[in-house]
């Protein structure tokens, strides 16, 4: 299987908007532009929403025969590791491996010397097109790196054999993800990353590495944009060079998370991608079950109650739902409007708030962040939640198709 150059993660909540998605990516498709759809959920989604990796299978399938998609698409096991990718395997034919947690892990010394010896051809002044400085690059250097990363990339190794045991050789998408971390990667590492995850014959089609800033759920990249897009280029650059270097898939590219409402980086992550004709993969997730949220709102009368009471729980259970995020939001609760404030406000007010407009006074991030994360409480609302969307699916596909074409494939593909 061989993923498209360009592919974009639909992340989908509920699984209730896959056609409204595919809308979005079939008006690219009619300005000339193939986006590849990718429907991703990982297991913490599952687990709190109740569903199964199966019923995003369904919920894609029928989504693309109900649009008449003919090219190709996937079901993304979302930052799956060795103890949980069993129960994706027949579902998935996208597996984002997540090794993040064995970066910390100091890797084997034995280990550590061989990769050392076998690499050591790229000792000295590294020039990589695309990159305006050398990379040096000493003995020391690619121990200190193999020590740091060499173990995460062997476990990569073992959940990729685990997984090509079942599916078989060249019947799914390999991504590694090593973005949760403390710290980005440098370009000299993610080139001995690249080593690595060759030699341990990982056919690698994408990689998120970790970027500079923070990448809040929902809202927009905080961070330098300057120090990102020269990070950014930086890793295009070298992914370039690596798949040359040591055979690694030609269609090997960069991966994105929490992608969605970045608004501020697309910008220059679309320029590289035209300096480089470069490939990209974005992921988004929440943005989606946001659009639910404001499409409800809009519709007035039951919808928009639905959407208060899903604002006032979460006001209530605020440290709950925001623990398992506390990494990825910034929450100001001082700035959240009281339920008893929100309950006065009509739909379009609602929407005003969480939209991601910040052209809009009426805006508020931290009113999104808390939503973004709450979807716990709508899946506790359970079917009475699922008839609202259905009764009022054309108001909601409407801003999903509009939120996923304009506000992201747009200005990151063909502005």
């Amino acid at each position: 299987m061989i993923l498209g150059k360009y592919s974009f993660g639909i992340g989908d909540r509920f699984g209730q908007q896959g056609r409204a998605q595919v809308g979005a990516l079939l008006q690219a498709k009619r300005q000339g532009l193939d986006i590849t759809p990718v429907w991703n959920k990982s297991h913490r989604e599952h687990t709190i929403i109740g569903t199964k990796p199966a019923d995003t299978r369904r919920e894609a399938d029928d989504a693309v025969k109900a649009c008449g998609w003919d090219g190709p698409y996937f079901v993304d096991a979302d930052h799956i590791g060795l103890k949980n990718v069993d129960e994706f395997i027949e579902s998935s034919d996208f597996f984002t491996l997540d090794v993040a947690d064995f970066i910390a892990e100091r890797a084997e010394k034995a280990d550590v010397n061989a990769f050392v010896e076998k690499h050591n051809r790229l000792i000295g002044s590294l020039e990589i097109d695309g990159i305006d400085r050398t990379l040096e690059v000493s003995d020391e250097r690619i121990t200190v790196i193999a020590s740091q990363f060499l173990l995460a990339v062997k476990q990569a190794g073992k959940i990729y054999r685990h997984i090509e045991a079942v599916k078989g050789t060249g019947d799914f998408i390999t991504e590694i993800s090593m973005d949760e971390t403390d710290q980005p990667q440098t370009p000299v590492e993610m080139l001995f990353i690249l080593a690595g995850l060759a030699d341990e014959g990982i056919p690698a089609q994408t990689i998120a590495p970790r970027f500079t800033g923070r990448f809040n759920k929902g809202v927009d990249y905080v961070g330098d944009i300057t120090q990102f897009a020269k990070e950014f280029e930086q890793d295009v650059a070298v992914v370039a060079f690596a798949v040359e270097e040591f055979g690694l898939p030609g269609n090997l590219k960069l991966s994105v998370h929490s992608g969605s409402d970045k608004f501020s980086i697309y910008g220059p992550m679309n320029k590289a991608l035209k300096k480089f004709d470069a490939g990209l993969h974005i992921k988004t997730a929440g943005t989606t079950w946001l659009e639910e949220l404001i499409g409800l709102a809009m519709a007035g009368g039951d919808g928009l109650a639905m959407a208060k009471e899903v604002y006032a729980k979460a006001v209530s259970r605020l440290d709950e739902l925001c623990g398992p995020y506390a990494t990825v939001i910034d929450i100001d609760a001082e700035r959240l409007p009281s339920p008893e404030e929100v309950e006065r406000w009509d739909g379009q007010r609602f929407a005003e708030a969480l939209r991601h407009d910040q052209l809009c006074e009426a805006y508020n991030p931290n009113f999104r962040q808390l939503l973004h994360v709450a979807y716990k409480v709508a899946a506790e609302m359970g079917q009475c939640y699922l008839d609202a969307l259905a009764k009022y699916e054309d108001t909601i596909a409407q801003n999903v198709t509009e939120n996923i074409y304009e506000r992201h494939i747009r200005p990151v593909f063909m502005e």
